[in-house]
């Protein structure tokens, strides 16, 4: 997609937006340019929300304003690394998440910065760099012990730190296993690589199965001491479906 194209796009898809959801937002700007993530290596920002608030004694979109800017330059990166890359979806996702920062300063909420918290700790946790092992917590709450991070879910189950065995997890109805690695951690990521059908998980997502021991006193720790007190381990797993009854 050529920049100008990418403007277009861009325009039409805020020109769509209601406008009681863009009030206090002053524009949609679109930068040539590439934005480099500030402190990951070789990732790219999208967008942002540059957001100013002005004294008042009252708060809205008359003392909170906003400008959205979109970088074609990373857009262009990320497609030449990914050939299934859409652009007009991530146009639209990038609009959108920017525009719900403006709207969560109006509200004084900080849900959506807790969530790119949890993307940028699992940049980190792929990349195999350390990273805060309960980060996935910060991510929009999508059901019980169910987490998601942009295109990933994080599925997190109490375990005994046994090996030797499959842990069972479910989604929308839906069940299966999943062996735990021979050596578990106090926390283990387990991807989900294979095995899961699209009645499960559509093929855009990822799964990712986080096992917890069971300790209660665990679950502070990384509170207390910091994260180096806890110990990781990471693996690679194929699912098993299980049918209904089973």
């Amino acid at each position: 997609m050529t920049f100008e194209e990418f403007k277009r796009q861009a325009t039409r898809v805020w020109s769509e937006i209601p406008e009681s959801y863009r009030s206090g937002v002053d524009g949609l700007v679109v930068e040539r340019k590439s934005q480099a993530h500030p402190s990951i290596p070789d990732i790219y920002t999208l967008g942002e929300c540059l957001t100013e608030a002005y004294p008042s004694d009252w708060g809205g979109p008359d003392t909170t304003r906003s400008v959205l800017v979109l970088y074609y330059g990373s857009f262009r990166h990320l497609s030449e690394l990914d050939p299934d890359f859409d652009w007009k979806y991530e146009v639209w996702e990038t609009i959108t998440h920017e525009l719900r920062h403006h709207l969560e300063s109006l509200a004084a909420e900080d849900a959506l910065e807790d969530v790119d918290y949890a993307i940028d700790e699992n940049f980190k946790r792929v990349r195999g760099d350390p990273f805060d092992p309960f980060f996935y917590r910060a991510g929009e709450r999508v059901a019980p012990g169910t987490y998601q991070a942009e295109r990933e879910l994080f599925i997190e189950l109490e375990h005994d730190g046994q090996p030797g065995e499959a842990v069972e997890f479910q989604w929308q109805g839906r069940r299966a296993l999943v062996p735990v690695p021979p050596e578990p951690g106090d926390v283990t990521f387990i991807q989900v690589v294979d095995g899961i059908d699209e009645e499960f998980l559509e093929e855009e997502y990822e799964l990712c199965v986080v096992l917890v021991r069971r300790e209660h006193w665990l679950r502070g720790l990384h509170r207390l001491f910091g994260r180096g007190s806890v110990n990781v381990v990471q693996a690679d797993a194929e699912a098993v479906m299980l049918e209904a009854g089973d």
